[in-house]
């Protein structure tokens, strides 16, 4: 994987609903109506975790087509929230793969288990917040 910086938008729509913008596509987060929010989407918690769990879907499901196998792969997550600070403490990941033949079982979880989202969280990830306005860049020249 190269190491090109990435980068995606996150721009207030209204209340506790934001729309994020990646690449070509747009989607939105929003709050609860416990969190004063509108339920118009889901939270950003519940990303986090269907990051993880789609990520671990992905990896299955291309661990057996490359293999020839019937490549249906279905995660099901739970997860628990923990206090001071708040953050999920624990993910739960139920992956529904029909097609892994019982002497594979073992390779297909170490193939979930390198998934990009879950090495990320066992490995960490240096984040840096810069608050303020955001600096405009000088258009390229071309």
């Amino acid at each position: 994987m190269d190491d090109r910086q990435r980068e995606l938008r996150v721009t207030h729509e209204a209340g506790t609903r934001f729309r994020i913008g990646v690449r070509q596509h747009e989607f939105l987060v929003d709050q609860p109506h416990s969190a004063q929010g509108t339920d118009s989407a889901p939270t950003p918690t519940e990303l986090f975790v269907a990051s993880l769990a789609s990520c671990t879907a992905y990896y299955g499901r291309t661990y057996l087509a490359r293999r020839g196998l019937p490549d249906r792969v279905d995660v099901t997550a739970g997860w628990q929230m923990g206090k001071a600070p708040d953050r999920v403490t624990s993910v739960s990941l139920v992956i529904d793969a029909p097609g892994v033949p019982a002497d594979r079982l073992a390779v297909f979880r170490r193939v979930v288990e390198s998934c990009l989202v879950h090495n990320t969280v066992l490995n960490g990830c240096d984040v840096r917040l810069e608050p303020g306005r955001r600096r405009r860049v000088a258009p390229v020249a071309g």
